[in-house]
């Protein structure tokens, strides 16, 4: 799949381009089901699939105040669709103030049809585009009426088993909420948090008795705090864990953090970075009496996640 990150390496247009259009955050499967439709007509017209979306999310630019929080960060979006093995092209174009500004006709006639070469349009029920979203889907079958291109609107997809429709804002308020099983027939997967390892307050392992992986979160949807059975990823395999999210209130720093204790691994992972998948919140956080407290309720989320590994067939993982 080629990645363009700016309109200006688009050196011709596609050929009868299917494009798609959105932000896409979390690639969940109401996404994927959009670029199926993509590839499909992309076939039937012997064309190209194409998918558009921008960076940073358009809300930073236009209303920082009610900016979401992502699901997917930009490199793991694209891994993501990438993975679906679906697309041709992927856009990722800058927002601004600039982009913003441009008519809805003006996005139709100069850079879906003329720079991108559409013959076809997949977008969701609900999309708008253009200035002060002047654009709806009833002006794009008008203009592809008059200009000659497919205006193709699918129904919204459900999750299995679930009668609500699935969307980025739902997976959010979901997984908010610490609910991070009810979110996999959401996403089609776990959800990930990434980050680098960087030094945390040293008493995961001095104290404690179980020395963690501390991470950062950028712009990322934070689980509700409390303590996960979790799964590692990095350059030095995928292991089973036990993350807490939170303010560590037997300490007192009120101070949040992201500590991953992974189980029976000995390396060295700072400056390393690690992507954690969330299978299960074990319980929310708790205040202890003290250190051993602590570390007795720690040794019981170790094997509760252990037990919970073994019922997933997670314990051996390749």
């Amino acid at each position: 799949m080629q990645v363009i990150e700016h309109i200006s390496q688009i050196f011709r247009p596609y050929t009868r381009a299917v494009v798609t259009i959105g932000n896409f955050d979390g690639v969940h499967k109401g996404h994927v089901a959009l670029f199926k439709m993509v590839r499909e007509k992309a076939d039937a017209i012997q064309g190209e699939a194409v998918a558009m979306t921008f960076d940073p999310h358009p809300l930073v630019v236009l209303r920082p105040e009610r900016r979401p929080p992502l699901i997917t960060l930009k490199e793991q979006k694209i891994e993501l669709i990438a993975a679906s093995g679906l697309l041709d092209a992927l856009l990722v174009l800058p927002f601004d103030r600039n982009f913003a500004h441009m008519s809805a006709k003006d996005f139709i006639q100069n850079l879906l049809l003329e720079t991108l070469g559409m013959k076809a349009i997949v977008v969701g029920p609900d999309y708008a585009f253009g200035r002060n979203r002047e654009g709806r889907i009833s002006l794009l079958r008008e203009m592809g009426e008059s200009l000659g291109f497919d205006v193709m609107v699918p129904d919204w997809v459900a999750p299995d088993n679930m009668e609500e429709r699935i969307s980025s804002t739902r997976i959010r308020e979901v997984v908010s909420q610490g609910d991070m099983e009810s979110v996999v027939p959401m996403l089609g997967r776990f959800y990930q948090v990434r980050g680098e390892v960087e030094p945390g307050r040293k008493r995961g392992g001095k104290l404690l008795g179980f020395p963690t992986a501390n991470i950062r979160l950028q712009d990322e949807l934070c689980p509700a705090t409390g303590v996960y059975a979790v799964t590692v990823e990095s350059d030095l395999g995928r292991h089973c864990g036990v993350a807490n999210i939170g303010y560590s209130p037997t300490f007192g720093d009120n101070l949040f953090t992201v500590e991953v204790h992974i189980l029976d691994f000995s390396g060295d992972l700072y400056g390393k970075k690690i992507r954690v998948n969330f299978i299960k919140r074990l319980r929310g956080e708790e205040k202890f009496s003290g250190i051993e407290a602590l570390s007795a309720q720690i040794q019981k989320d170790i094997q509760n996640a252990r037990m919970l590994f073994c019922e997933k067939g997670l314990t051996e993982i390749p």
